[in-house]
């Protein structure tokens, strides 16, 4: 018995070490591209002032700020890329003690895992940054005689800490089904439940939605539409799962 835990810890270990090993390696690469990278971030605000009238750009107020910020860069997109790697490490960890339908039923919910953090991400990227820049854009003014103008200076490091944070943010709530039909697969909940709680649910999501987002309406309500449409989604699966589990019982 002891000999067997210290193997397996042993294993698990050294996938362990694999995974950080790569994901240090994507770092060093990333922040080799960390420019690129930067560049890629930074479209959204670009694209969302391109027709604005007053001269845009990103400043940095310290002098390490740029340096710490490609950094971050760097680490943003090892753990972005790595993941997936340990995913696929834990995976190999304890497929050999499934048994084949246990396999089977498990590996739908790795190939999702980095698909639903992926389509997180995307929604941040193509609509919520846009639609979030144009409205704190708007609060700005061109002063009269009588005041100053009320102008956007972003800080660079201000600005790709926002997109990553909320990058993650999405990613990881984008999770919920996968949640929600693991508890399903062990018992903790059913469909029936599901529908029970939505009005609870739909609280509770509007509340981590305004937890995780900046205080403006247009992430919060970005983030919690696709959590309710996916948890809607998460009781047909859950549904689905069922029934099929019903027919083989009956078989």
């Amino acid at each position: 018995m002891g000999n067997s835990f210290t193997s397996h810890f042993v294993e698990l270990r050294s996938r362990l070490i694999k995974s950080i090993i790569f994901i240090l390696f994507i770092f060093v690469v990333s922040y080799t591209f960390a420019e690129q990278i930067y560049n890629f971030l930074v479209e959204p605000y670009a694209n969302a002032v391109k027709d604005d009238s007053a001269s845009r750009r990103l400043i940095f107020t310290a002098l390490h700020e740029t340096f710490i910020t490609y950094l971050k860069v760097a680490f943003f997109a090892a753990i972005f890329l790595g993941s997936p790697v340990l995913l696929i490490q834990i995976y190999k960890f304890i497929a050999p003690g499934l048994y084949k339908n246990e396999k089977k039923a498990i590996l739908p919910y790795l190939i999702s895992t980095p698909i639903l953090f992926l389509l997180g991400g995307l929604l941040v990227y193509y609509l919520v940054m846009p639609l979030a820049i144009k409205f704190f854009l708007s609060f700005e003014s061109m002063g009269s005689n009588t005041s100053l103008p009320i102008q956007l200076e972003a800080k660079v490091n201000e600005y790709l800490s926002l997109i990553m944070r909320l990058i993650f943010a999405f990613g990881i709530s984008f999770q919920l089904p996968i949640l929600l039909n693991l508890l399903a697969r062990i018992g903790v909940i059913n469909s029936n439940y599901l529908k029970k709680t939505r009005r609870y649910v739909i609280v509770i999501i509007f509340t981590v939605a305004a937890i995780l987002t900046p205080p403006d309406p247009i992430t919060q309500i970005g983030l919690a539409i696709p959590l309710l449409l996916l948890y809607e989604l998460s009781i047909i699966t859950v549904k689905f799962t069922e029934k099929k589990d019903k027919d083989v019982e009956n078989v």
